[in-house]
């Protein structure tokens, strides 16, 4: 009985945190089967946004997964494992998902504003259409590297509850902090950074 609440609790967050006002008819299904695009043309679609390409692989990251997951629009896979060497930001998000679609642009400003010293990552998670999660990177303006996992392999991983996560890695490759919320000011976003991995902006 309390397994089955626990479950029916965490449903209801992942409901109310990824709410949208887009009708059912048009969103995107949660991990549904997603839609076959051209190579070629999601490739287009992530140059015209200004998407940076996927990092090669770094120092060993100390709790990362052992996991690869496919950069979006194409290029090179990423071993979540390899990560390592310096702090880093990485924030779960999809194109259905509201909150993750408000807090972007906060995310896109500290990329911007903390350059080499932080780096930042985006995992697009469970989501059926990478068209529409492009057209929102450049609609917000994230410019960083953006890696996909339609299946949510990292599910049990990242120990994924809810959208938008972030995940705070130290330069060591450790998990130091998860924050399972939308950051609702750059303010906001900037203490946790401060506040988890000692960088300020």
């Amino acid at each position: 009985m309390r397994i089955r609440a626990l479950v029916a609790v965490a449903a209801l967050l992942t409901v109310a945190a990824c709410g949208s006002d887009e009708p059912t008819s048009t969103k995107p299904t949660f991990g549904g089967p997603a839609p076959t695009f051209a190579p070629d043309e999601l490739s287009g679609a992530k140059e015209a946004a200004g998407i940076e390409d996927c990092p090669a692989p770094g120092r060993p990251a100390a709790d990362l997964p052992d996991v690869t997951l496919e950069c979006l629009g194409g290029g090179r896979a990423v071993d979540l494992s390899a990560l390592g060497g310096k702090p880093t930001v990485i924030n779960l998000w999809a194109s259905w998902c509201a909150p993750c679609r408000n807090e972007m642009p906060l995310l896109a400003k500290a990329d911007e504003a903390y350059g080499d010293r932080v780096q930042f990552i985006g995992i697009d998670f469970k989501d059926a259409a990478p068209d529409d999660a492009i057209e929102l990177a450049r609609a917000t303006g994230v410019t960083y590297p953006q890696l996909v996992d339609p299946e949510g392999t990292t599910v049990a991983s990242l120990k994924v509850v809810n959208l938008p996560q972030t995940i705070f890695v130290d330069a060591q490759g450790r998990m130091v902090a998860t924050e399972r919320k939308e950051f609702r000011s750059y303010a906001e976003l900037t203490a946790a950074i401060d506040d988890h991995l000692g960088v300020a902006p």
